[in-house]
């Protein structure tokens, strides 16, 4: 029998405005936010009231085509010419996920066929709203895919929220966990609390604990004496931006517990949808590293830890190596041999389906 159980969503479309669940908030209060002009886009994405890479690319979406709505263009070259500038505005709230890019950009080209600037509004909200609709499906067989390389009883380490807040719905790393769920499975969960900003204290135990999903919190610099004395069998994580030849950027910390996990003879995971490969990118050195403001390091809850003008380096990112990463978890399956030559096939492959 499958079990229900709540999975919160973090943005919806409401014609005149986007809803969004306000992470900064969680867990202390949950507080819905109304963003009605394409500043409060931007805000939200930049200041991370909404954060995961699916959820920033769907979010950047609504924000562009509710921005659109109210262009008084008199000629779709005219109109053309608001949509990028605002795609370049929108594309400037955060450089590192890829899915951001990608989102505004599968906009602009929705519109391709569009005779009147009435008919890009309309079909500038459709693709919006079919991008949230596909993520769910995406994310489900993403789930799918890896909770076949699991078994009932394993304990498992990730890091940040890859889950239903980041995503449409079950999200991608965390997708196994509420798919085990609904079988039956019982899979213990360990989540790292992901300084600065504390997204798996706040977010990935909060949403697992609201599906009634078996986690455990701890602290990152436990990470190691956590895969030692409670038998982790795997670590799995999201991803931010897969270059060409596998290497992944993901929430600060991953390069560590990849390391770990190498040290420790326990496989690596990534879990991400196609949209998260940026086959443009050839290697994880060419991918662009956000730095964020330094208070999210000497300031806790708005109270100061540390000495006043002291330097910080906050990079809310770091690249994993492919040659430490056992397998990439798509929505067209699982791949580990030679990632430059089956990151484009799983691309022919969902050409093929469609």
């Amino acid at each position: 029998m499958t079990e229900r159980f709540m999975i919160p969503r973090s943005v919806e479309w409401n014609d005149t405005h986007i809803t969004i669940l306000n992470q900064q908030k969680l867990p202390e209060e949950t507080e819905y936010l109304e963003l009605k002009e394409i500043e409060d886009v931007w805000d939200a994405i930049s200041t991370l009231k909404v954060r995961g890479a699916p959820a920033i690319g769907m979010t950047a979406a609504y924000g562009l085509a509710l921005a659109a709505q109210r262009y008084e263009a008199s000629s779709m070259a005219e109109f053309k010419q608001q949509l990028h500038k605002d795609i370049n505005y929108l594309a400037s709230s955060r450089p590192t996920a890829v899915n951001l890019f990608w989102a505004l950009n599968r906009l602009a080209s929705s519109i391709g066929d569009a005779i009147s600037v009435n008919e890009a509004k309309t079909m500038l909200v459709h693709e919006a709203i079919r991008i949230q609709v596909e993520d769910e499906d995406v994310c489900r067989r993403i789930g799918e895919h890896a909770l076949s390389l699991f078994k009932d009883g394993d304990r498992i380490l990730t890091i940040c929220n890859a889950g239903s807040l980041a995503t449409a719905r079950y999200g991608t790393a965390l997708a196994p966990f509420y798919l085990a769920k609904e079988k039956g499975v019982h899979l213990q969960v360990f989540a790292s609390e992901t300084r600065p900003v504390l997204q798996g204290a706040r977010l990935t135990t909060w949403e697992l604990m609201q599906a009634g999903v078996d986690v455990t919190l701890i602290t990152d610099n436990m990470a190691a004496q956590t895969i030692y004395a409670k038998n982790i069998s795997a670590v799995i994580v999201g991803a931010d931006r897969i270059a060409a030849n596998g290497d992944t950027a993901n929430k600060i910390g991953t390069f560590g517990l990849a390391l770990l996990a190498q040290s420790f003879g326990i496989p690596f995971y990534v879990a991400a949808p196609l949209s998260t490969i940026d086959l443009e990118t050839k290697t994880g050195r060419d991918i662009p590293i956000e730095e964020r403001n330094p208070e999210e390091v000497t300031h806790i809850a708005g109270k100061r830890i540390a000495p006043e003008g002291v330097e910080v380096y906050n990079p809310a990112f770091d690249v994993t190596p492919h040659e430490l990463i056992t397998a990439i978890i798509t929505e067209n399956g699982i791949i580990g041999e030679n990632y430059e030559a089956e990151l484009p096939a799983l691309f022919e492959k969902s050409e093929q389906v469609g």
